[in-house]
């Protein structure tokens, strides 16, 4: 019989595992984290991305996504109960009891780190919100939909290096939300085509004689133009803004989160330059990776 030591090492393998064979870019396989956070960080990235793919991948019905996303709510409160239980001191070590791997692992690194279980909820929340909102009217709904969706994911990363102060908290928000902003403007012509989804404020379209029916039929003139550099200056402030949490970072965390940061920079860039069409989604060629790394080690 496993130990429960041998049963968390198993959960986290099996999140690694996962984590490694996605095709999305998150930093769980990087070389620059320490070895010491890639088994916590595949267990996060693993509950977001799994959760993710409930809420927008496949052909299953509205109601069973809903059910799989509220599988995972009851697992979250299962691991409060655990984690409630061992502070009791009713149990002398800790130990997540779950038929899923990926909650044993999860519990895990929340009990390590001292994770708000909240920034999970948040997470789900977001997830749930993506199956039945396709619109928003108004730049604070947009801003509210990162505070669950985007702003969770930084805040658990500064959990993991235990630098989670009320500032760097605050700084990461602002760059995590500007993140989101940022892969919501690459990808209008995909979230619209293909999800029929428009993460842009419908009261600031009209303001610009903009309709939806218009970024459907990909109308590209002086109108979307306008406003589509109004939403770029906007980001690109709130984006910078948050770069006073680098000074706070130290060792290859930093460097990794500036690597993050700087990718972002460059595509804000490109989205700013681009002339020719808001629908275009950039690309980063060598040269720009070359660009972010060294940014990231001599700025």
């Amino acid at each position: 019989m496993l130990t429960s030591d041998q049963k968390t090492t198993n959960a986290y393998k099996y999140c690694l595992t996962i984590a490694k064979g996605h095709y999305e870019n998150f930093p769980v396989a990087s070389h620059l984290l320490a070895k010491k956070l890639r088994y916590p960080i595949s267990a996060v990235y693993t509950f977001a991305r799994t959760a993710d793919d409930f809420a927008d991948e496949g052909n299953i019905s509205q109601q069973d996504r809903f059910i799989a996303l509220d599988d995972y709510t009851s697992e979250l409160n299962n691991i409060k109960n655990s984690l409630e239980r061992y502070q009791q001191n009713k149990e002398s070590r800790f130990f997540h009891h779950s038929d899923n791997l990926l909650f044993i692992a999860l519990a895990d690194t929340i009990h390590q780190f001292k994770i708000p279980i909240e920034l999970f909820h948040d997470l789900l929340t977001a997830f749930k919100k993506d199956i039945i909102t396709s619109r928003y009217q108004t730049f604070n709904e947009v801003l509210a939909y990162c505070r669950l969706s985007a702003n969770p994911v930084g805040r658990i990363m500064l959990y993991l290096n235990k630098s989670a102060t009320q500032a760097n908290l605050l700084n990461s928000d602002a760059i995590c939300t500007g993140l989101q902003l940022i892969n919501f403007y690459q990808d209008i012509a995909q979230d619209i085509d293909e999800n029929d989804r428009l993460y842009l404020p419908l009261e600031e379209l009209a303001q610009y004689n903009l309709s939806v029916s218009d970024i459907r039929n990909h109308i590209n003139n002086h109108n979307t133009k306008a406003f589509f550099t109004f939403q770029l200056q906007r980001t690109i402030k709130l984006y910078e803004s948050g770069q006073p949490l680098f000074a706070q970072l130290t060792g290859r965390f930093a460097i990794e989160i500036r690597m993050i940061y700087r990718g972002g920079q460059l595509v804000l860039e490109k989205l700013a330059q681009n002339n020719t069409s808001i629908y275009q989604r950039p690309r980063l060629n060598r040269i720009d990776k070359l660009k972010i790394i060294w940014h990231s080690f001599f700025s």
